[in-house]
């Protein structure tokens, strides 16, 4: 989904630089979460050791999330997205529901349509793992976000951090506050004058970005759910075949069984197209949905910031006017500045390297999703010849 940026600008760390990697190295899913075993290895002095082990659930996920974002030190930089919570909900209904219609297949097709489901379930286990990692990662490889004492804490400290689960009321406060952030843009972009077009461009064109991810992912998902609806329907028509064949042998029973089994790893081919299509176009449009809103997150906490310097220039001016607290006006309205020029600097340098960042992802995404499609597709192709070749010799 993201990798560390080739590029010599920006504050990402360099390929080749291996003074802080982080890693997932194993998972285990309970009923209710997942725990994750963080790996660091490291040569910076400001660690205590060269490497460490903890395990973290997502809620610490969150936790670490939460203090880069509440900080103002990073104010003037896009704070990488947190990953998405944990959701197996789909594919254990699914297995429930198998079970419950069990009775009305036969067992060759129920013990495939559940192997299909524990692939599913698997694979959507390992997307959790690494969009859990790749959040780490991008912490890991920005020269400013690795020194933040939080993430020390997160990689070393090998208890519980208490970090715990959203309830309703802290789920409330989440929609709430991604409510307020919306309103401030709008109010923002209506009361207050940005004399840059640069980041009202940038802010314009993250909206229609943002817009077009959104329809994109979801035509992606349709896709790779016909895919799984096709895969799923060569399971029914292997295990009407076999039926077919056990019920009635005859001079057809090697025709049908030889066609059933074409049936079956066409199905295979099939199901790895749409994991595929999912992991490597899927989840980086929904990566870079997440990271373009964060992007536009910069740019409000930006405008916020000109408000300020504007109602500091007004108090001064008024303050001159009643010639009464003219140094504390100045003051203020001097460190208001400061603060803004500031976060415009690193701002724009942020967005910019958001560009070659995200075009870096997408076009390493969309190659090797090219190489799998043509790779099944071969495969796909060589398995109906193999097959009508097969069929002529019986």
């Amino acid at each position: 989904m993201t990798d560390r940026s080739n590029a010599d600008d920006g504050n990402t760390i360099p390929l080749t630089d291996q003074s802080l990697i982080v890693d997932i190295s194993d998972a285990l899913s309970e009923k209710d979460k997942v725990k994750f075993t963080v790996h660091t290895r490291t040569t910076l002095k400001s660690f205590a050791k060269p490497e460490f082990l903890v395990v973290r659930q997502h809620e610490e996920f969150i936790w670490l999330h939460d203090r880069y974002e509440e900080n103002p030190l990073y104010a003037g930089y896009i704070i990488p997205p947190h990953p998405p919570r944990p959701n197996f909900d789909a594919s254990r209904e699914k297995l429930q529901r198998l079970g419950e219609g069990e009775g009305t297949m036969t067992k060759e097709e129920f013990n495939k349509m559940k192997q299909e489901l524990e692939a599913e379930y698997l694979a959507t286990f390992k997307k959790t793992v690494a969009m859990h990692e790749v959040f780490l990662t991008r912490l890991a490889s920005h020269a400013v976000f690795r020194e933040d004492e939080h993430l020390h804490v997160f990689l070393e400290y090998d208890q519980d951090l208490c970090a715990r689960p959203r309830g309703r009321f802290q789920q409330l406060g989440g929609l709430v506050k991604s409510l307020g952030s919306t309103t401030d843009q709008y109010y923002l972009n209506a009361k207050v004058r940005d004399v840059n077009d640069f980041f009202e461009q940038q802010m314009n064109s993250l909206n229609e970005y943002n817009n077009q991810l959104k329809e994109a992912t979801s035509r992606t998902d349709k896709m790779t759910e016909k895919h799984k609806e096709v895969a799923d329907s060569y399971i029914k028509i292997s295990g009407g075949l076999v039926q077919l064949a056990n019920v009635d042998p005859g001079p057809l029973d090697k025709f049908l069984t030889k066609i059933a089994d074409t049936f079956e790893r066409a199905r295979k081919i099939e199901s790895r197209v749409a994991s595929d299509e999912d992991l490597k176009l899927a989840d980086t449009l929904r990566y870079y949905m997440r990271d373009s809103h964060a992007a536009k997150q910069l740019l409000v906490r930006r405008l916020r910031c000109l408000a300020t310097y504007e109602a500091a220039n007004r108090a001064l001016e008024k303050a001159r006017h009643k010639n009464k607290d003219i140094h504390a006006a100045e003051l203020a309205q001097s460190e208001a500045c400061e603060r803004f020029e500031s976060i415009s600097a690193q701002a724009k340098e942020e967005l910019l390297d958001f560009k070659i960042r995200r075009l870096h992802a997408f076009r390493k995404s969309l190659i090797e999703l090219a190489e799998l499609e043509v790779k099944h597709s071969r495969a796909l192709q060589e398995l109906f010849r193999k097959s009508l070749q097969g069929l002529d010799e019986l």
